[in-house]
């Protein structure tokens, strides 16, 4: 298998980060998908990675595709829950981290726009989804170690993912105000899967 991924993505570090717990090997091709002479068109229409690439080539995408495929195909260190509702609270997670990710994204082209042309609205807009999702996983986190359960799931995953992600581009948001939200990662970070894939400094 190859994954085609950005080293500075949180949706590629997710897959990096599940690749790592259950031990699978997979080569991996650094992308940048700005770049005009990308492969990444050929593999995946939407230009976009994470892309999975099977041995077969069957490409798989986005990165919620890619692990379910892979937690699917491991006995190894199962990243989601036996049972329908439990899985679903997990992907919940997921999806809060992820929609997270959409919002911090949209303020970071937003405001590489001329400032006469920004637009304040939206700005805020997305800025208030931050604040809200931050204010959710942390209230949701407080006296707990892990995300779901007794155990580290794809829920710490994601959230980890996210904060790194919020670390390297929007410092300027304040997440550490939540102790919760400051001990989660700290624990993540001892954690070689997300020690050896921190992304560069931008």
């Amino acid at each position: 298998m190859k994954l085609y991924a950005s080293l500075t993505s949180p949706y590629a570090r997710k897959v990096r980060v599940v690749l790592h717990e259950k031990r699978i090997e997979c080569q991996l091709e650094p992308v940048n998908p700005w770049d005009t002479d990308s492969p990444l068109p050929a593999v995946n229409p939407l230009g976009k990675v994470p892309v999975l690439m099977l041995d077969d080539g069957t490409a798989l995408y986005d990165s919620r595709v890619i692990v379910d495929y892979l937690d699917s195909i491991s006995p190894v260190s199962k990243l989601l829950a036996d049972g329908a509702r439990g899985t679903a609270l997990i992907k919940r997670w997921e999806a809060l981290a992820d929609g997270l990710l959409d919002a911090g994204v949209a303020i970071m082209l937003e405001r590489r726009r001329p400032a006469e042309r920004q637009d304040a609205g939206w700005l805020k807009r997305q800025h208030d989804k931050l604040t809200a999702g931050l204010a959710l996983m942390a209230a949701d986190l407080t006296d707990r170690t892990w995300c779901h359960g007794n155990g580290f799931t794809l829920a710490d995953i994601a959230v980890g993912c996210t904060l790194g992600w919020l670390d390297l581009r929007l410092p300027w948001l304040d997440w550490r105000q939540y102790p919760a939200l400051t001990g989660h990662y700290e624990r993540l970070m001892t954690r070689p899967s997300f020690a050896d894939t921190c992304p560069p400094a931008a």
